[in-house]
């Protein structure tokens, strides 16, 4: 039996690692050609390797999603190199968790600039490239469920912002053979040090007999992610399960609207560590 994206080229962000790199493996091994996006080349080649290896067709493209042209630039490449543009994931983002008393304006700014600006540079130039080519295609929008909790602080409202533009971009596309998903997932492991405050990973992960911490961007070891995962599987998605639901978001055909789909672990986790804490 034929594999279900065989023949078609996708773009995922923000793939160096985690949600994004597991996402491009399981794009490339249903057939896609998966060009992977990220600012982190070492992350980036060892992604490729992988993929490659599991006789899968991928490229690199190191490029921050905070600069439209290369964003666009990087559509270019993949409709020139393969012909075509079927699917574009954008999952790039980053969070802050500082209370709004205690944030700075600096990363307020590159939240924006990251989760909403560049996935909205990300959408419109897959548009463009998908309208001009006649190619039936996929925007997939990585949000989060913290989009549609209260008090959920600035990472939040950017993911609130996230749902409106594919909701917007649904009702502009429905004469197009271009269909627009938001996933958004609940806690997952991967990005867990980059979505709360660090002493809440900390004493979490001390609770599962993890003694280690966040380095300085918020990223945790990945042993230590995979074994803290299965510690703790009804509280942490993994990383595969929202992979898992891009692919079938996409290779539904295009005559059908998969609206939405919320992604998340058994159990939530206690409003003690989803809301930023006060200073």
């Amino acid at each position: 039996m034929g594999k279900a994206l065989a023949g078609k080229t996708a773009i995922v962000t923000g793939a160096s690692s985690g949600i994004g790199g597991a996402i491009a493996k399981a794009l490339a091994a249903e057939g896609a050609e998966v060009y992977a996006a990220g600012r982190t080349e070492t992350a980036l080649k060892g992604l490729i390797d992988e993929i490659k290896t599991a006789d899968g067709k991928a490229h690199a493209a190191v490029i921050d999603v905070r600069d439209p042209v290369s964003i666009s630039g990087l559509v270019d490449r993949a409709v020139k190199e393969t012909g075509r543009i079927n699917i574009m994931v954008n999952n790039a983002g980053l969070s802050y968790p500082d209370t709004i008393a205690t944030g700075k304006f600096e990363h307020w700014r590159e939240m924006f600039e990251t989760n909403v600006l560049g996935l909205l540079a990300g959408c419109q130039a897959a548009i463009k490239a998908m309208r001009k080519g006649k190619f039936e295609g996929h925007i997939v929008n990585i949000s989060s469920i913290a989009g549609r909790r209260e008090g959920a602080g600035v990472y939040g409202a950017t993911k609130a912002a996230v749902n409106t533009i594919g909701d917007t971009l649904r009702q502009e596309l429905e004469n197009d053979p271009i269909r627009v998903v938001q996933i958004m997932p609940g806690a997952v492991m991967t990005n867990f040090g980059r979505n709360f405050p660090r002493q809440v990973v900390e004493g979490l992960l001390k609770s599962m007999g993890e003694n280690v911490a966040p380095d300085m961007e918020g990223k945790l070891p990945q042993e230590a992610i995979d074994r803290a995962q299965a510690k703790a599987a009804q509280m942490f998605a993994h990383a595969d399960d929202i992979a898992r639901a891009v692919v079938y978001a996409v290779t539904q055909p295009v005559t059908l609207n998969i609206y939405e789909m919320v992604v998340r672990p058994q159990r939530g986790l206690p409003d003690s560590v989803v809301r930023p804490q006060s200073a």
